[in-house]
């Protein structure tokens, strides 16, 4: 048990020599790992962030009625009693000009509005409906529209259930290029491997003369497999780190601008610990693939 663990610990540090002798070589392959890692894991984080934003939105179909500027007190008051009575209507809103015109202000548009002669916002009504189907929703917009003194109707969730939809189709996404830079990343340490190999053939030429057994040579390769994945799952850390400190002030601008608190959120400490286990895992893989063919090669 102890000459099994002082081989593996030999191992260990065999690899690390190796990999600290040829700085460039081993930097340039983590750099690549690293790149291969980055692009699944930033579009996941992509994903991630935009969900959290649509988290935000409203799930149920909404509705805005915009009123005409000469619509009269009558027609006014004739709107808001069929709102009231429509049994597709769940919750209804009134939000006059004035406050429209606050808002914009408080979401730092007043440079724009100050210039304004007049308030060009009209009166409105947010309407949250009963149904969700696109077709109950266009033929209550085409209802409502007709109505004396209404200037337009426009259905205000429907792009949110597209960002939901697409949203579904980036997961799916972020599945395949896992699964597809998985086997990249299996194919470049299988690669690095079977350089390492080729140097030192007449080394495991003389341990496999001496006795030694296929496991006890494939040992380092396999360790040096594993800590290519690991500095390459660490240099992808990185990279993201540094994407995700380059974008935060302009993206916290932006939703400002929009009145939302929304702020890139960074990888978690537990999908990090993910990322660097499979890196390794997959790196160890393509070493194991290496040194068996090539042991079986050299007989």
């Amino acid at each position: 048990m102890n000459g099994w663990l002082a081989h593996h610990l030999a191992s260990f540090a065999d690899a690390l020599r190796r990999m600290l002798r040829t700085p460039f070589s081993a930097g340039f392959t983590a750099l690549a790992i690293g790149v291969a890692i980055t692009l699944p894991v930033g579009m996941y984080l992509a994903v991630s962030n935009l969900g959290q934003l649509a988290g935000g939105l409203p799930t149920q179909p909404e509705i805005s009625l915009f009123l005409a500027g000469k619509a009269s007190p009558a027609e006014r008051e004739a709107i808001q009693r069929k709102l009231e009575a429509h049994p597709d209507i769940e919750q209804r809103r009134f939000v006059s000009s004035e406050a429209a015109l606050e808002r914009l202000n408080a979401q730092g548009l007043s440079d724009i509005t100050a210039g304004l002669e007049r308030n060009p916002l009209p009166d409105a009504w947010v309407l949250t409906l009963k149904q969700s189907a696109p077709q109950a929703l266009d033929t209550l917009r085409k209802e409502l529209s007709a109505l004396p003194g209404v200037e337009s109707v426009h259905a205000d969730s429907i792009w949110a259930e597209r960002l939901q939809a697409i949203l579904g189709i980036g997961r799916m996404l972020v599945l395949l290029l896992s699964g597809l830079f998985g086997l990249a990343l299996i194919a470049i340490a299988s690669n690095a491997i079977r350089a390492q190999i080729l140097v030192r053939r007449e080394e495991i030429e003389v341990s496999r003369l001496i006795g030694a057994t296929d496991r006890y040579i494939r040992r380092p390769f396999l360790y040096y497999g594993a800590l290519q994945g690991a500095s390459g799952a660490l240099a992808a850390l990185g990279i993201l780190a540094l994407l995700g400190l380059a974008l935060q002030g302009p993206v916290s601008q932006l939703a400002t601008l929009y009145g939302s608190p929304f702020r890139l959120t960074p990888l978690s400490l537990p999908a990090g610990a993910a990322v660097l286990g499979a890196a390794t895992l997959f790196s160890w893989l393509g070493a194991w693939i290496a040194v068996t063919r090539a042991l079986r090669k050299f007989g």
